[in-house]
């Protein structure tokens, strides 16, 4: 019963570390490309203020893709509830413990 519950504790940290570098990946996402747009838009400079343009934005919707993607992993891969795979874990663990008994 102690492995079951260690097990889970762990599942759930490794969701937390998961969910925790999602947040950290989204900061740095809005954070660093404002800062590229506003300075590539002239906002820093005395020349004309200019938001148009493809290229200034391209970082942004490149790095977006990739963010979707972390988002998607995160939010529906670690959620994916499924007990035949749990369970197939559980059983492989204690397997594992017992073999090395």
């Amino acid at each position: 019963m102690d492995t079951k519950k260690s097990l889970k504790y762990l599942r759930a940290k490794k969701k937390v570390e998961a969910l925790k570098g999602l947040y950290g990946h989204i900061t740095v996402y809005v954070i660093l490309n404002t800062i590229m747009i506003l300075i590539n838009a002239n906002v820093f400079n005395s020349s004309p203020i200019d938001f148009s343009g493809f290229g200034m934005y391209f970082t942004a919707i490149m790095w977006g893709i990739g963010l979707f993607f972390h988002m998607v992993y995160v939010l529906i891969i670690y959620n994916f509830n499924s007990n035949f795979i749990r369970n197939w874990e559980d059983k492989k663990i204690e397997e594992f413990l017992n073999k090395n008994d």
